[in-house]
Parts: structure tokens; sequence; C-alpha cells
């Protein structure tokens, strides 16, 4: 089933997960992402990224959470964005959720692979770890492409020796109970579980020197 909506939506400001339009803070995550990352249909603090910065602070971690998510972003969309995002925040740690919308629009396999290598290029060479999150796209596309693109995530991660969440709705798509009413997108009861899965691909990071 679909994981995201191809439609773009317009450039918001760039907020902390709390949702508070600030300068630089000294130790950045930043996370540019699509709908899934910017919490498409939820009230901002719902948001799995959300539920990160409170996780972050719990652990006694000084990181500020900048969610660069943006609604329907492709890869393509990303390497235009992130150049500005890293000069501005310098962060720490990039977590790169992106590339599904370029799936369900049947962009080549091997130009989103080569996107992705572009984008956590960019990150490592500004000084940041990168966490690439993955996805899947429906089956309907054809197993070939289907398949590609879930490996190539891996596979991009590998290439450039950046860590990797093969899937970042494992255990939410296709639970019908865990997705909005449009079918596309997890709903709030959801995001819990996006947060554990996304935590447990940064946790090494957080303990790297």
């Amino acid at each position: 089933m679909p994981l995201l909506t191809p439609s773009m939506a317009a450039m918001p400001a760039v907020n902390d997960a709390t949702g508070s339009s600030k300068g630089r803070p000294s130790s950045v995550l930043l996370v540019l992402g699509d709908s899934i990352s910017a919490g498409y249909g939820l009230e901002p603090q719902q948001g799995w990224v959300s539920l990160l910065q409170q996780r972050l602070a719990e652990h006694g971690s000084d990181l500020v959470v900048i969610n660069a998510s943006i609604s329907g972003d492709t890869t393509n969309g990303g390497l235009s964005r992130l150049p500005r995002l890293l000069e501005q925040y310098r962060p720490e740690i990039l977590v790169l959720e992106l590339g599904a919308n370029d799936g369900l629009r049947g962009t080549s396999l091997a130009l989103i692979e080569t996107n992705l290598q572009r984008l956590i290029k960019m990150g490592q060479q500004a000084g940041a770890q990168v966490l690439l999150l993955g996805m899947r796209i429906p089956p309907n596309y054809g197993r070939r492409y289907s398949e590609g693109f879930y490996q190539l995530f891996s596979r991009a991660a590998n290439a450039t020796d950046s860590a990797c969440l093969p899937f970042l709705l494992e255990g939410v798509g296709g639970v019908a109970q865990l997705m909005q009413a449009d079918g596309l997108h997890p709903n709030q009861q959801a995001q819990q579980r996006l947060l554990e899965n996304g935590w447990s691909a940064l946790q090494p990071l957080l303990v790297q020197p």
C-alpha cells in the first residue's frame, strides 16, 4: 500500500521538534524527510520526530532536533535543500528519510540510490554522522522494482559507510488500525512504534565519541 503522498507541499519554516522557530542551537540532530517525518495529518507535537526530542531529553542528551521534513519531498528536493540546512545548523547527526516519493513516481532505482549517496556524502563532508531510514513501496509496482527499491537503502548506506534502518515503518505499514483514514499515512497511535524503530538505529550514533 502507498505510504506517502506524491503531492508537494509549500516549504514551511524549519522548526525544532517542539514547534518553535530558533537560531542555530549548539548541538543539532537534523531530520530531512517527507510526510512520514513531517507528521502529515497530526498535530506538531504528535509526530515521531517530536517524540524523538522527548526521548533524547529523557536520556540526558543536549541534542536539539530540527525537523526539516516536507510532505511529498523527494531525493531531488532534499539535494536542493540540504546544503543550506547543513550550513545553517551544522548538525552532529543527520537523519535522512527520503526516497519513497521517488519510488511512488517510478523513478529509476539507480537515480534514487545515487541521490541518497549524494545526500549522505553531503552530511558526512559537513561533519555529521548519518542515519538513513529505509522505506518500502507497494507490490503493485512489480516485484523487481519493489524489492530493488527496498534493497537500495542498504546498498547506499554500505557504499557510504553510514548507518541504516532498512524499514522505518516496520510493524506499522499495512496495519489498518495504525494508519490514517487515507490508508497512506501512520496515525497518532503508530508514532510511538516509529520512534522505537528509529531509536534502535540512532542509539549507536549517540554513544560514539
